[in-house]
């Protein structure tokens, strides 16, 4: 009996390891396939060429600056102060560093802050909303004006830069240097909206996604490095150090806020959808049943971006008033709003929950839904097109959006949790979960998409199994 249940162990050995194999197998011939053919090839080999002169690009320095003062001034700067804090949760955007002042260092966030005011501009301008609505034509004409609103909100933010840097300038280059630094970091980043625009038309994925996504990788390598050099598994390590359980810790919230971030993006909620039959000439046209997917995450990143960049202001603007005033109440409002602290963590879910709610207001439209529902001959079983549609779509809406929100809010605070149980730096702590990652994740996952979508058109197998990737639904 006992040589029956070795040789039984043996075998699901043997076929578990055949199973990996050719898992293993496919997988590199789903690769190989990609370079296999031409056009896509030839796109990606494009994508990483301007990735890469994107990040060439922060090495650039700005004219007139002497590097070694700002590198020094770096080092020594204070990071758990509010400023200090808000300074590298930008530079966590936009992929550059303090130690140098760099062409590219805005980044590309002043032309996503001009789209997202545009955006929102959309839905009390009658003008702009007209252009909303009139499909290619309009969207074009509103990149324009996007355009050209990144260059005034790139010069304002690059003048309160050399405010910053002007102690840094050569001695009687301050001028000089100044305006260039703002004429120069004004074309860097109007430079990289053209290079995430090339992206869009002949490389592959959103080329401003995709910038974003690589300033957050680029910064991530610096972040393993600065954990490496705080493990200690000897016995009786000092308590700032990070043994293997803390290790562990780590890279179970690191899968964790992974998966559950290709999850929450994959996941949607679909809703039946039965076309009407039609008689034309002798023939019946329709009747086929469909679904109409709902995102349980559709605001995507842009609530946590929002509350994040909300929270950073009441702690500097209570530690400047601190400085003016000696009141002890706002130095209880300063631990209160302390980054980690809990009124602070609060307040963040709360903020998230409000701009999750708010920004799938802006971007779902329930009436203009239906209203396209019944133009094009569908509607949903059992409810009258029209009005009646849109108040289901809305409810329904709301409500898988209230889990799209909570798993928004838990994300947000795993590097607070990982501050206050493991006391790691919390610039190690933002890069293994929280708006990072989750950028990280959903990008990749629509650049996966794309590429799998040309592999399938041109008949080459997928990335999983069934051929497609396909979103997870309830």
């Amino acid at each position: 009996m006992q040589n029956y249940s070795v040789e039984f162990k043996v075998l699901n050995f043997e076929l578990w390891f055949l199973a990996f194999s050719f898992q293993l197998e496919k997988m590199f011939g789903t690769v190989l396939n990609i370079f296999k053919i031409s056009d896509l090839r030839n796109k990606i080999l494009f994508t990483v060429a301007l990735l890469m002169i994107y990040r060439i690009g922060f090495h650039i320095p700005n004219p007139g600056f002497d590097q070694s003062k700002i590198a020094s001034a770096a080092t020594s700067r204070d990071t758990e102060s509010p400023l200090g804090r808000a300074a590298e949760y930008m530079q966590m955007f936009t992929g550059g560093t303090l130690r140098r002042s760099s062409l590219f260092g805005l980044g590309i966030m002043p032309y996503i802050t001009a789209s997202i005011i545009l955006m929102l501009l959309g839905e009390v301008v009658p003008t702009l909303k007209k252009l909303r609505q009139e499909g290619q034509t309009g969207y074009k004409k509103i990149q324009e004006y996007t355009r050209y609103l990144t260059v005034p909100i790139c010069i304002v933010q690059s003048m309160m830069y050399m405010k910053l840097m002007g102690s840094f300038t050569y001695a009687g280059m301050h001028t000089q240097a100044v305006i260039m630094g703002i004429v120069g970091m004004t074309a860097g980043t109007v430079f990289l909206m053209w290079l995430g625009e090339q992206i869009d038309e002949y490389g592959i994925g959103n080329g401003i996604s995709l910038i974003i996504m690589a300033g957050i990788i680029a910064r991530m390598p610096w972040a393993v490095q600065m954990l490496w050099q705080n493990v200690d598994f000897r016995v009786g390590a000092p308590a700032g150090s990070i043994g293997p359980a803390k290790i562990l810790f780590l890279i179970s919230a690191f899968v964790f806020v992974v998966a559950g971030a290709i999850l929450i993006t994959q996941g949607q909620r679909r809703i039946p959808i039965q076309q009407a039959k039609q008689m034309r000439g002798r023939r019946m046209y329709g009747g086929q049943r469909h679904y109409l997917p709902l995102r349980v995450n559709h605001g995507g990143v842009m609530p946590i971006i929002f509350a994040s960049s909300f929270m950073i202001f009441p702690p500097v603007l209570i530690g400047q008033l601190a400085k003016i005033k000696d009141w002890g109440l706002l130095d209880t409002l300063q631990g209160a709003l302390r980054p980690g602290a809990y009124t602070y963590n609060v307040l963040y879910m709360l903020l998230i929950f409000l701009f999750t709610y708010f920004w799938v207001t802006v971007q779902f439209q329930p009436k203009e839904m239906a209203k396209n529902l019944r133009d094009s001959g569908s509607f949903i079983p059992g409810l009258r097109p029209g009005r009646r549609t849109a108040e289901y779509l809305e409810t329904v809406m709301s409500r898988v959006t209230y889990f799209g929100a909570a798993f928004l809010a838990i994300i947000a605070i795993v590097p607070s949790v990982i501050i206050v149980l493991l006391g790691v730096d919390w610039r190690i702590a933002s890069f293994f979960g929280g708006t990072g990652l989750l950028i990280v994740v959903s990008v990749s996952l629509d650049l996966v998409q794309k590429i799998e979508a040309n592999l399938l058109m041109r008949s080459y197998d997928g990335f999983s199994q069934t051929g497609k990737i396909r979103g997870a639904y309830r």
